[in-house]
């Protein structure tokens, strides 16, 4: 979360609270962020579900956030989203859950000389995240990274498709 503050800090606390409802069974709470935008602070929530994310469990959640921060006089804008084709990983969790997956690391650091590494997540060994590259596999720090998304293709489940119809 970039931004500091009893806003910032409420929003947080409530994105978590709602994951203990029974309304909210199985909610994940992949990304909570907070930001300045001018004089109003951008707050924007990334959920996940086994079931999905639609439209009414956003708003569902947006109501519920909306509620927590009833109290709060300072201006905000609430975005409630889902993680999209590709998701982001944040925890060792999400990399440990989407073994398999084409994904895009960086790192605050390079590793073996770059900042940016494609491959196939292997999984996580300790507080490291394994790639399978070209040349064989890449141990990462967790610490050291950045930003981490799944990289959608859209070629290969289509060709996944086409093999399973023959």
């Amino acid at each position: 979360m970039a931004l500091r503050g009893a806003l910032a800090e409420a929003f947080a606390q409530a994105a978590e609270r709602l994951t203990a409802e029974e309304k909210f069974a199985g909610l994940e709470i992949v990304d909570a962020r907070a930001r300045r935008r001018g004089r109003e602070v951008q707050l924007t929530l990334v959920i996940d579900h086994p079931d999905g994310v639609g439209f009414a469990l956003c708003e569902r959640v947006s109501a519920g956030i909306n509620q927590a921060l009833s109290s709060f006089a300072e201006p905000y804008t609430l975005e409630v989203e889902s993680p999209g084709l590709d998701r982001p990983l944040v925890k060792l969790a999400d990399f440990a859950r989407f073994v398999g997956q084409q994904v895009r690391v960086t790192t605050g650091l390079a590793v073996q000389g770059s900042k940016t590494h494609r491959g196939v997540l292997l999984g996580v060994n300790g507080e490291n995240v394994v790639l399978g590259m070209r040349d064989g596999e890449l141990p990462i720090p967790h610490r050291l990274i950045a930003s981490a998304n799944i990289e959608y293709d859209i070629r290969a489940d289509l060709k996944r498709a086409k093999e399973e119809k023959t």
